[in-house]
């Protein structure tokens, strides 16, 4: 039965419902029964999504002004979106990070693919960072803290409210404190061996990239003796897990000097920064400076932004992904290894490897492919939503 105090959206006739039973967790502007009643939902409102025929098919978070204009909280069209169920998503959530992490430094939520559509939620020791990219999340953003507090115990929840999701949700970019004191420095956060310094309230997403941590951990298994280049570098991520796997020398170049200054005291904080240097600057002028200099390395990793983060911008960044290649792998000794990566939802894995080889073979190398990586556990795939599946790494040896 249809819960009486929810208001009702439906599919159009010949869209198929299928796609929903089965799992897929959006509802795009085109497929939804837009009238008037529909359009004047409050951005984030809960209602109950019904078939063509008037079945009711999923408890669904609205946002009219959105290309992604229903989301799917609950296969349950009568669930009630209170604190216990808030509880129980955490709940479940936690208990496979338990399982995966023996210290509390991962991702808790990982949006759709934890039942939580929209919402990120990376945990620093006894400080979360939640971002809630959508509507109906910013609406219930104190429930869901208070939860979180409760399935945790973290002391500090802060609110992270930069980029470009929110914005497609019409929502704002303000930050907040919402539990707690946030921290008034940079937390230490132990990771492959080594220790990163995240900025909580000042870094780029929520102060730490947790995905690449599987692909740090076998970066780090080529590196034991090695030179290393950390390109688009952030905090350290590569450098500082490769130094602490025994690398000879890492240098770590990335455009923000924040990014760089928290890499140097990870750096200090691992005891590797007599091996460790940086260089300020664009990352394509640098490996084509580095390459004027006749340097050479055996490792060479490059972890770039998105370059293709929609379809429209897909082909421009197939083309910058082919030029990291190549430049990247003008860098490499004879025998050394090169990581490619792309956190782009819009480049698949295949585009992204074509592009990748296209590159290195421009600059006049030819390559083994040995290792194809993804993103850690705890940033889990939902197999009905390939946008769930966003980073790809590729490693080659030259």
């Amino acid at each position: 039965m249809t819960p009486p105090s929810l208001p009702v959206v439906r599919l159009r006739p010949k869209t198929r419902p299928q796609a929903i039973r089965h799992g897929f967790p959006w509802v795009y502007d085109n497929e939804l029964v837009t009238d008037r009643r529909t359009r004047a939902l409050t951005p984030g409102s809960l209602a109950v999504l019904e078939d063509a025929d008037r079945a009711p098919l999923a408890l669904v978070a609205v946002n009219p002004v959105s290309r992604i204009i229903c989301r799917v909280l609950d296969s349950d069209p009568a669930a009630r979106v209170d604190a216990d169920w808030f509880v129980a998503r955490l709940g479940r959530a936690l208990a496979l990070r338990e399982r995966l992490y023996s210290a509390p430094f991962y991702r808790l939520v990982h949006a759709e693919a934890d039942g939580l559509p929209g919402v990120v939620i990376d945990r620093f020791g006894d400080c979360a960072v939640i971002q809630p990219n959508a509507a109906w999340a910013e609406a219930h953003l104190e429930a869901l803290a208070d939860a979180l507090v409760s399935v945790t115990g973290v002391h500090t929840v802060i609110k992270n409210a930069g980029g470009r999701a929110r914005a497609l949700e019409g929502l704002d970019d303000s930050p907040a404190t919402l539990r707690g004191q946030a921290p008034g420095a940079p937390v230490p956060v132990p990771m492959n061996g080594a220790t990163y310094m995240a900025d909580l309230t000042g870094g780029q997403k929520t102060g730490l990239f947790y995905d690449q941590r599987p692909n740090h951990a076998f970066a780090a298994r080529l590196s034991q003796g090695a030179r290393v280049l950390d390109v688009f570098a952030h905090v350290g991520g590569f450098g500082l897990a490769a130094l602490a796997a025994g690398a000879g020398e890492v240098l770590a170049v990335d455009g923000a000097q924040p990014a760089l200054d928290l890499a140097r005291a990870g750096a200090g904080e691992t005891g590797v920064a007599e091996r460790f240097a940086v260089r300020r600057g664009d990352a394509f002028e640098a490996m084509a400076a580095l390459a004027e200099e006749g340097r050479q390395f055996d490792v060479v990793i490059c972890d770039p932004p998105a370059f293709a983060p929609s379809k429209s911008a897909l082909e421009k960044g197939l083309r910058a992904y082919e030029r990291v290649a190549r430049l990247a792998a003008a860098l490499v000794a004879p025998g050394g290894f090169v990581g490619l990566c792309s956190c782009s939802h819009a480049a698949d894995m295949g585009r992204f490897r074509t592009a990748c080889t296209r590159g290195i073979g421009r600059a006049g190398r030819s390559a083994q492919l040995i290792h194809t990586g993804q993103a850690g556990p705890d940033h889990p795939l939902l197999p009905q939503l390939a946008e769930s599946g966003y980073l790809k790494a590729l490693f080659y040896r030259l």
